[in-house]
C-alpha cells in the first residue's frame, strides 16, 4: 500500500503543519537574527556537526506504514501467540477486569494521558483513586501506611530489604529469604543484594528455621510459592528478638481469608495487585505495593498520597514526604524509583471498590473453594497435595510423571507449572471453572478420575490459626458503588477533577507529554497480548517474541547500539540495569577497583540513586555558566580518580536542554581513563534520526518509551526503560531465570547479517520481558512513523521549543542556550528576576497557568526558581500560542504587582487557582474583579473566541493546597466523610 502525505500517520501525530513551520521559523530568525528557511537548517545549526548521524544504507525499520497496516500487522503478530488457560500461578493470574473499569480507566484518555500528580490541585481524581488503593492496602495488610504503588511484587521485596537494612539497629549485613519464596523474586534478590554488600541467607522458615548468627531482616511469601499456609507469628516474634525487621510478601486476595501481616506483628508487607483486574499481559504491568507499621513511613520509597487542606481549609490531596525522595536525596537517596504504576493501582483500587469487601471475600471463597475440591479429588485417589493448608495453590508429587502430566494439561488447553520431574504445582483464579478443575485433576489422575468435582469441600484449607478476623474496606468508598451505574459515574466524576492531554498541553520539560494516539492504544487489551503468563512455554508466546525482537533491533538502529533489552519495567530500572552492566563488564575484566560514577550537577536526582544502588560511589562534577559540563572540572575529577573510574553518566542534550558541543571530548576522556560512557536517554526526542548515543562514545543507555515512543505516562505510570549497549556489554545486560529465550537480535546493518546476543546478567524485574503488554504502543508508533517520520517528529519538537523560546525571551529570561543560541526540544524560562522584582514566586506562576487553563511547566528542575518548557511535536500552532499568550499575560499581571497595582498579599497571582466557589460564593474581597480570577484569558479575545474560552474554562476543584500542613499532619487514608462536611 502506497502511504501518501494525506494518509500518513505522522501529519496526525505531529501538531503543526508546513504553514505552521514557516511562520514559526520567521519569528525566531527575526529574533535571533538568524535566517532558518526550514526545519532541517533549524536542527542542523543546533546539532553540533560533529555528532551527525550517516544515513544507514539498509534499515531494520520498514518504510511507515498507515494506521490500518500496522493494526493488520499487529494483529497478525498477535495471532502467533496461543492463549491457553494458565493455572501456572507464581504471582500472576487469570483475572476478570470489570468491563466499567476497562472501558473508563484502562481506555479513557482522561486517564492515562494525565501526568504525575506533582501540581495536585489539578490531579486531585487520580488522587483520590491513589489514596484508595493506599486504603485498600493498608485495611488488607493490617498495616498503617501504604504507598501509591511499587513496580511490581519482586522489586518492591527488594525494596522491602534495603529499608530493612535502613531501619534495623543491627550492624550484620544478613537478610534472610523464605526458600518457599517465588522464584522470580529470589533471583532479583540475589541480583541486588550482591551489588549492595548483603548477604542472602535461604532458609525454611515455615520450619521454624532462623541462622544462628545476626541478621537484620528476614522475608517470608506468604502464602509460599509453593501454596503453603501457615501463620509466620512465631517467625515475625523470633525476627524482632534478633533486632531484625520482618517483610511479607502477601497475596491481597488471600488475606480476605488469612490473617494479616499487621495481626501477626510484620514490619512491612509487600506484593501486587495484579489479580485485582489486571491482565495478566506477559508480565506487566501491575501495580505491586509496599505497606510498612507506625514509625516507618519516611523510610517509604516511592510516591505516597496524603491529605492536606487548601487556601479555603477544604480537604485536599498531595503527594507527601516528597523530601525523602530520590530527585531530591541524590546519591543520598535510598531507593532509585521515581515513579509508580499509577493507572493500574487505580484499576486494582477500583476493582476493590466495585466489588467492596463482602465481594472481595466471595471472590476468595470461590477460589479456595475450587482448589480445595481439587484437593479432595486428588487425595481420594491417593495422590495428596503437599500441603494440607492452602488458599488457591495445590503441589503435587506425581513420581517422575511431572513432563507427561503438563503435557496432558496443555493438550486440554491449560497450563501448569512444573516444579521438578517429581512434581507439578497449579494455582486457581476467579476465572477458574469446574470443567477446569476437572481437566486439570484428570491429567493428573488420567481418564480413571471422576468427571466432576464435589459440591463441598471435606475439610477446611485455612485452619483456625491463619483465619483472618479483622475487618478490612469499611471506609464507605468501598461499599458506596454497586451498581455500573454508580461506578461509571464515580469514575467521570474523579476524572473530570483533572488535567490530562485530553484537555490541553502539558508542557512538561524533560517529560515529554506528546500524544498517545489511539491506534497505538488499541491493541493493548487484545486477549493475545493481555492474556498470556510471562512464563507460558516459548511455543505460546511466539507473537511476543517477533513483535520484542522488531522493537529490540527498532531501537538499536536508532540509537546506535548493538543490543537492547526491554526488560527494566521503569527509566529508573534501566539506569540501575545499565549500571550493573558497566559494573559486571569492570569485574569480568578484574577491575574490581573501578566503582566510581561521576555524574554532573545538573543531572536528575535518579542517576546518583542508580549509581549508589549499583554500588557506586558518586563524584559530582561541575557545569558551567552555560549549562554544560565543565570541562576543566572533568578532566580535574578523571585525573583524580583515573584507577577507579568505572563510569561517567551524561544526559544528551543536557539537563539544561542544549545540545553541549563538547560531546565527543567528554567521551573520549573518560573512554582514555577506562571508564564507560553512560548516556541518559531522557531527552531522545531532541535527538531521534539527527544522532545516536553509540556514535559519539555512549556505552549503555537507558530510554523512555513513555516519553520519546509514546507510552502514555498513566498519571504517574507505566512505564518502559529499555536499556540499550554495545556488543561488550551485552552478556552483563538482565538475564532472567525464567525467561523463554536469553538469545537477543544482533543486526549488522553494514553487511545484513543476523546475529544473537545473549544476555546473561541477573534480572532487574520480576517478568523476564518487564513490561511487555504496553510495547504495541511504542512498535505502532515506530511502524507508522518509519525513520522519516521519526525524524520528523524530532525536528518539530525543536522547532516548538525554540519558537517557545523566541517569543517568550523578552518577558522570561532563557536560562541557557547552545549553538547559535538555540535549544533543544525544550527551554528553561529564568522566573527569579521577576520574583526579585516583584515578589511573584515560580510556585505563583505555576499556579496561575491553571486559571488559564494549562497544566504547568516542570517547575524548579533542574535550576530552583525556574520553569522547564517542553512543547511537544504534538501540538499544534494555535495551542502553542494560546500558552505563549498565558505567559505574556501573567508576566503582565506580575508586573501589575510590581507596580503596586495590587498588594503582594492579595493578586490574581497569589490567590490562584481560583474554584468556581471561591468566585461564587460569599462576598468578593479582593481587589481584582472575578472575571479575572477566573477567566484571565477571556479578557483579550471577543466573539467567538471570548465564548470558547468561556465554555471550554477548566474548574480547578480546590485552591492552592498548603503543603507544609501536610507534612506536618500526615494522613494516607481515605479521610471519614465528615471530613468535606
Amino acid at each position: 500500500m502506497v502511504v501518501d502525505a494525506f494518509s500518513s500517520f505522522s501529519r496526525r501525530h505531529i501538531g503543526t503543519d508546513t504553514d505552521a513551520h514557516k511562520a514559526m521559523l520567521a519569528a525566531i530568525s527575526a529574533e535571533s537574527g538568524a535566517s532558518y528557511s526550514s526545519v532541517e537548517s533549524l536542527v542542523d545549526a543546533a546539532v553540533p556537526a560533529s555528532i551527525h548521524s550517516v544515513a544507514v544504507e539498509r534499515s531494520t525499520i520498514p518504510p511507515a506504514g498507515t494506521e490500518r497496516q500496522a493494526l493488520a500487522e499487529l494483529k497478525a503478530i498477535a495471532g502467533y501467540n496461543r492463549v491457553r488457560r494458565s493455572m501456572i500461578g507464581l504471582g500472576y493470574y487469570d483475572t476478570i477486569t470489570p468491563a466499567v473499569i476497562k472501558r473508563n480507566v484502562l481506555e479513557n484518555p482522561s486517564w492515562y494521558t494525565a501526568y504525575t500528580p506533582y501540581q495536585p490541585e489539578i490531579s486531585q481524581g487520580r488522587l483520590e483513586a491513589l489514596i484508595n488503593f493506599q486504603t485498600m492496602v493498608t485495611d488488607l495488610t493490617g498495616l498503617d501506611t501504604a504507598n501509591a504503588s511499587m513496580l511490581d511484587e519482586s522489586t518492591a521485596v527488594v525494596e522491602a530489604m534495603l529499608l530493612a537494612r535502613r531501619a534495623s539497629k543491627t550492624s550484620t549485613n544478613v537478610f534472610v529469604v523464605d526458600s518457599d519464596a517465588l522464584p522470580q523474586t529470589k533471583a532479583l534478590l540475589a541480583n541486588r543484594a550482591e551489588a549492595v554488600g548483603i548477604e542472602l541467607v535461604e532458609l525454611p522458615l515455615a520450619e521454624g528455621a532462623l541462622p544462628e548468627t545476626a541478621f537484620f531482616g528476614i522475608f517470608i511469601q506468604y502464602p509460599g510459592s509453593s501454596g503453603r499456609v501457615w501463620n509466620p507469628a512465631a517467625a515475625v516474634a523470633a525476627a524482632h528478638e534478633h533486632g531484625a525487621i520482618a517483610v511479607v510478601a502477601a497475596d491481597l486476595l488471600a488475606l480476605t481469608l488469612i490473617a494479616s501481616p499487621g495481626d501477626f506483628g510484620a514490619d512491612v508487607a509487600v506484593g501486587t495487585s495484579q489479580r485485582f483486574g489486571v491482565p495478566m499481559g506477559f508480565g506487566g504491568p501491575h501495580a505491586g505495593y509496599m505497606a510498612v507499621r507506625k514509625g516507618l513511613e519516611r523510610q517509604l520509597p516511592g510516591r505516597l498520597v496524603g491529605v492536606s487542606r487548601d487556601a479555603d481549609g477544604h480537604p485536599a490531596y498531595r503527594l507527601t514526604l516528597q523530601a525523602r525522595e530520590q530527585h531530591i536525596r541524590r546519591e543520598k537517596a535510598t531507593s532509585n524509583i521515581c515513579t509508580a504504576q499509577v493507572l493500574l493501582a487505580v484499576m486494582a483500587s477500583m476493582y476493590a471498590v466495585y466489588h467492596g469487601p463482602q465481594g472481595l471475600k466471595n471472590i476468595a471463597h470461590h477460589v479456595n473453594r475450587t482448589a480445595s475440591l481439587m484437593a479432595d479429588a486428588l487425595a481420594a485417589a491417593g495422590v495428596a497435595p503437599r500441603h494440607g493448608s492452602f488458599f488457591d495453590t495445590l503441589q503435587v508429587g506425581v513420581a517422575g510423571r511431572a513432563d507427561a502430566v503438563v503435557a496432558d494439561a496443555a493438550e486440554r488447553g491449560i497450563l501448569l507449572w512444573k516444579v521438578d520431574s517429581d512434581t507439578v504445582q497449579f494455582s486457581v483464579d476467579e476465572t477458574t471453572t469446574p470443567e477446569e478443575a476437572v481437566a486439570v485433576v484428570r491429567a493428573i489422575l488420567g481418564e480413571s478420575a471422576p468427571s466432576q468435582l464435589g459440591f463441598k469441600p471435606l475439610s477446611r484449607s485455612i485452619g483456625q490459626e491463619s483465619a483472618r478476623t479483622s475487618q478490612y474496606l469499611t471506609h464507605p468508598v468501598f461499599s458506596t458503588h454497586r451498581s455500573e451505574t454508580s461506578m461509571m459515574r464515580y469514575l467521570k466524576y474523579l476524572a473530570d477533577k483533572d488535567y490530562a492531554l485530553d484537555r490541553g498541553m502539558i508542557p512538561l520539560g524533560s517529560c515529554t507529554m506528546k500524544l498517545n494516539a489511539a491506534t497505538e492504544m488499541e491493541s493493548i487489551t487484545w486477549p493475545e497480548f493481555a492474556g498470556l503468563h510471562p512464563f507460558a512455554p516459548l511455543d505460546d508466546v511466539q507473537g511476543y517474541m517477533v513483535l520484542i525482537s522488531h522493537l529490540e533491533s527498532w531501537l538499536a538502529e536508532v540509537t546506535g547500539y548493538d543490543t537492547v533489552s526491554l526488560q527494566p519495567n521503569a527509566g529508573s530500572q534501566g539506569e540501575l540495569a545499565g549500571l550493573l552492566a558497566i559494573r559486571g563488564y569492570h569485574r569480568a575484566n578484574g577491575d574490581l577497583n573501578r566503582t566510581l560514577c561521576l555524574i554532573p550537577s545538573s543531572a536528575h536526582g535518579t542517576n546518583a540513586a542508580s549509581a549508589v544502588l549499583a554500588g557506586m560511589s558518586v563524584v559530582v562534577v561541575a557545569c558551567d555558566e552555560l549549562g554544560n559540563v565543565d570541562l576543566a572540572d572533568l578532566h580535574a575529577k578523571i585525573d583524580a580518580h583515573r584507577d577507579e573510574l568505572a563510569a561517567l553518566m551524561v544526559t544528551y542534550p543536557s539537563t539544561h536542554g542544549v545540545y553541549e558541543h563538547e560531546i565527543r571530548a567528554i567521551t573520549d576522556a573518560v573512554h582514555e581513563a577506562g571508564g564507560q560512557v553512560y548516556v541518559d536517554g531522557a531527552n531522545l526526542n531532541a535527538l531521534l534520526g539527527y544522532a545516536r548515543f553509540g556514535d559519539f562514545g555512549g556505552d549503555v543507555s537507558h530510554l523512555n518509551l513513555h516519553k520519546t515512543f509514546c507510552i502514555p505516562h498513566g498519571g504517574g505510570g507505566p512505564g518502559v526503560g529499555p536499556v540499550a549497549a554495545k556488543a561488550h556489554l551485552a552478556p552483563f545486560l538482565p538475564g532472567h531465570p525464567l525467561a523463554q529465550s536469553a538469545q537477543h537480535p544482533a543486526f549488522d546493518l553494514r553487511t545484513d547479517s543476523v546475529g544473537e546476543f545473549v544476555h546473561a546478567g541477573g534480572p532487574v524485574s520480576a517478568a523476564p520481558y518487564g513490561s511487555p503488554s504496553i510495547l504495541p504502543i511504542s512498535w505502532a508508533y515506530v511502524r507508522m512513523m518509519g525513520s522519516d517520520g521519526l525524524k520528523q517528529a524530532t525536528g518539530a519538537a525543536v522547532l516548538a521549543a525554540n519558537y517557545v523560546a523566541a517569543r517568550l525571551r523578552e518577558h522570561f529570561p532563557v536560562l541557557y542556550s547552545g549553538d547559535n543560541g538555540l535549544v533543544a526540544h525544550e527551554c528553561i524560562l529564568d522566573v527569579r528576576p521577576l520574583t526579585a522584582a516583584t515578589g511573584v514566586s515560580v510556585d505563583d506562576v505555576a499556579k496561575r497557568l491553571i486559571d488559564y487553563g494549562f497544566h504547568a511547566p516542570t517547575m524548579s528542575f533542574p535550576v530552583p526558581g525556574t520553569l522547564m518548557v517542553e512543547p511537544t511535536e504534538s501540538e499544534d500552532l494555535a495551542e502553542i500560542d494560546r500558552f505563549i499568550d498565558a505567559m505574556i499575560a501573567i508576566k503582565a499581571e506580575a508586573d501589575a504587582v510590581g507596580r503596586g497595582v495590587w498588594p503582594a498579599d492579595d493578586n490574581p497571582l497569589h490567590g490562584a487557582p481560583h474554584t468556581a466557589e471561591s468566585a461564587l460564593v460569599g462576598e468578593w474581597n479582593h481587589p481584582y474583579s472575578r472575571e479575572v480570577a477566573v477567566y484571565p484569558a477571556a479578557a483579550s479575545v471577543a466573539g467567538s473566541d471570548r465564548v470558547r474560552v468561556i465554555h471550554g474554562k477548566y474548574w480547578p476543584p480546590v485552591r492552592r493546597i498548603d503543603n507544609a500542613y501536610g507534612d506536618r499532619n500526615l494522613f494516607c487514608a481515605c479521610p471519614p466523610p465528615e471530613a468535606f462536611e
